[in-house]
């Protein structure tokens, strides 16, 4: 399940819900009880879960080397580094080393703290679940106001959040995926400065595009992210 998370996550724009659903259903085919899955076997939640936790470091791969975000929680981190003046990408680690070993050593720190925490405060945690919702979400509400108008000391953060809090609860009840507005508002720019360089590139040689394995193999990487989404849509909806 840790592999399959690590695999799925390390693909740009999958998440986790894939490599729950791969693991889960690896588990399934690989249990000698498969008929007990669906019935909250312990196998299967751990599968789910494994996946669900190692997709996060895969898709810090992407991030950190490419510049790619993996899901939607990279996505925000890395408008987070650039507003940082951090740079992901091939050469973060010859300028920003730093900040590179940094976040390493940070998800290993929070991966026992995670641990110690969960195992202390269990009990804690499934308590919060008995809050009425009318109480906890204005105060989620003040925290996130704080947060945003802290970062500027600017009233108009806050209307931002609101704003943006109201596109995600509308994209939500349409059921339109949040991920690919992250992407596409991070990466947008990045994408039409880089596809005018390979226009004038492909205008002077059309076939310079064949003449580079690696091209060739990021071109066979995307073609079967494509085809690993449309197999993972139809399932969904089946």
């Amino acid at each position: 399940s840790s592999l399959i998370g690590i695999g799925i996550g390390i693909l740009p724009g999958i998440g986790g819900g894939v490599s729950c659903m791969l693991s889960y259903t690896a588990a399934k085919n690989s249990s000698r009880h498969p008929e007990k899955f669906g019935t909250g076997i312990l196998d299967g939640v751990v599968a789910s879960e494994t996946a669900n936790n190692a997709s996060i470091g895969g898709a810090m791969i992407p991030l950190l080397s490419l510049g790619i975000p993996g899901d939607a929680v990279t996505a925000m981190l890395l408008g987070g580094l650039m507003v940082h003046n951090v740079a992901p990408g091939p050469l973060i680690f010859a300028k920003s080393g730093a900040t590179v070993y940094g976040i390493f050593v940070a998800m290993v720190i929070a991966a026992f703290a995670m641990l110690v925490i969960e195992f202390l405060g269990l009990r804690i945690f499934t308590k919060i679940l008995r809050i009425p919702k009318n109480y906890l979400l204005p105060i989620i509400v003040v925290l996130c106001s704080v947060g945003a108008i802290g970062d500027s000391n600017r009233v108009f953060d806050v209307w931002g959040i609101l704003f943006f809090g109201l596109v995600g609860y509308g994209f939500i009840k349409a059921q339109i995926p949040l991920t690919p507005m992250i992407l596409g508002f991070i990466l947008g720019p990045m994408f039409e400065l880089n596809l005018r360089k390979v226009s004038q590139l492909f205008m002077m040689n059309p076939l310079s595009f064949a003449e580079r394995p690696i091209a060739i193999g990021f071109f066979i990487v995307t073609a079967a992210v494509v085809m690993l989404n449309i197999r993972a849509n139809r399932r969904a909806l089946d």
